[in-house]
């Protein structure tokens, strides 16, 4: 009996391994997110260091533009489909829902991309009193649409992306009759706009990567968890080549630009993002729509404004504004994104509120010392 009994004593052997093998495995999962924290945390710094990346990949494509001659258009598309699905995944279908239920955000923004920023660029352009050639350049590019790494400026501002999206395509739809339009009433030249191939463009570069990042979001949520922090990379990454390659593209006529020019687009992105955040903050919407409304506001499709100079402005010098602010967009965009990122927004329970919500009909007076900044009672 005395041997019987002696079996059973030996059986918490198994439990020791098994507490072994539990405290093995426990170190590598603490190595494991020891790394991930590693990685997290240096890729907010690469995130928050945004602003120089950019400057140094244009430094390097203005000195040497061979060294992004590989970035072709096949990689220039791709590039722009990666961007946007890095920022898809970060949305869901209800963020659509919610910003189509309150399209004043939308309206507001168009009206800066397609009225306050033709005017700023014709006006600094008369101010700074550029030749014919390069203020009919400069009144393009405030007279384009949007550009796509808008969208990434709003996600490190920690704006709202799905807004930035529908802005995004709105305006770049828009430019099919806006474009040529404000070309023709403010320059008397005709512009003519491939309607078609912006719409199909549109689809694939814009569209359906956000669409297929999205969905994978909402069926494959835990998929999406694990690599939700590289999303912020891809787009840093992705951003930067794209700005590399266009301003390699067009080297020679960003470094022929003086000063008298320079100086004219970088208002035009600084003092236009100011706007795009002031306006939209004194007429009733909340803090993250405003901010969200400037970068969309400041950060213009310029590659897109020197094609169309290219094709259909007959003066070289006409594509030159849009060269300079493929530089001065990006740096600008991507500072402001930065700076907010580490100014807090306070949650709010509302989307926005309208004009009336905020300043009702009999309270006219409130609204008008709003805007003009003067003390509120």
């Amino acid at each position: 009996n005395n041997r019987v009994q002696l079996t059973p004593a030996a059986a918490p052997q198994p439990k020791a391994t098994t507490a072994v093998a539990a405290a093995a495995s426990s170190e590598e999962e603490g190595l494991g997110a020891k790394i991930f924290k590693a990685y997290t945390q240096t890729a907010n710094v690469a995130t928050t260091l945004f602003p120089v990346w950019t400057v140094i990949c244009s430094g390097i494509a203005l000195k040497n533009p061979s060294a992004f001659s590989w970035f072709t258009t096949e990689y220039f598309t791709a590039g722009l489909a990666a961007l946007m699905l890095s920022m898809g995944i970060t949305l869901k279908p209800s963020d659509f829902a919610k910003v189509a239920s309150r399209p004043n955000a939308v309206l507001m923004q168009f009206s800066l991309c397609y009225a306050m920023m033709p005017l700023l660029a014709l006006a600094l352009g008369k101010a700074f009193a550029l030749d014919p050639a390069l203020l009919a350049g400069m009144v393009l590019v405030g007279s384009i649409n949007g550009g796509q790494a808008s969208n990434l400026c709003t996600y490190i501002a920690r704006g709202n992306v799905a807004l930035s999206v529908l802005m995004t395509t709105a305006t770049t739809l828009g430019a099919i009759f806006m474009t040529p339009l404000l070309c023709k009433g403010l320059l008397g030249a005709v512009v003519p706009v491939d309607a078609r191939g912006i719409a199909i463009s549109t689809i694939q570069v814009v569209l359906a990567p956000i669409a297929i990042g999205m969905l994978t979001n909402s069926y494959f949520p835990a998929f999406v968890e694990k690599i939700l922090p590289f999303a912020p990379v891809v787009g840093v990454v992705s951003t930067c080549l794209l700005v590399a390659s266009a301003v390699a593209q067009v080297a020679e006529p960003i470094l022929a630009a003086g000063l008298g020019l320079q100086i004219p687009v970088l208002l035009l992105h600084l003092v236009g993002g100011l706007i795009g955040y002031a306006l939209p903050r004194n007429t009733g919407f909340g803090e993250t729509a405003s901010r969200t409304m400037a970068i969309e506001t400041s950060m213009k499709s310029s590659a897109f404004g020197f094609l169309l100079a290219k094709l259909h402005f007959g003066e070289y010098a006409a594509r030159v504004p849009s060269a300079v602010s493929v530089v001065w967009m990006a740096l600008t965009g991507s500072t402001l994104a930065v700076i907010w990122r580490y100014i807090p927004v306070k949650v709010s329970g509302k989307f926005d509120r309208s004009l009336v919500e905020k300043y009702p009909p009999f309270n006219l007076g409130r609204f008008i010392k709003k805007i003009t900044f003067q003390k509120v009672d």
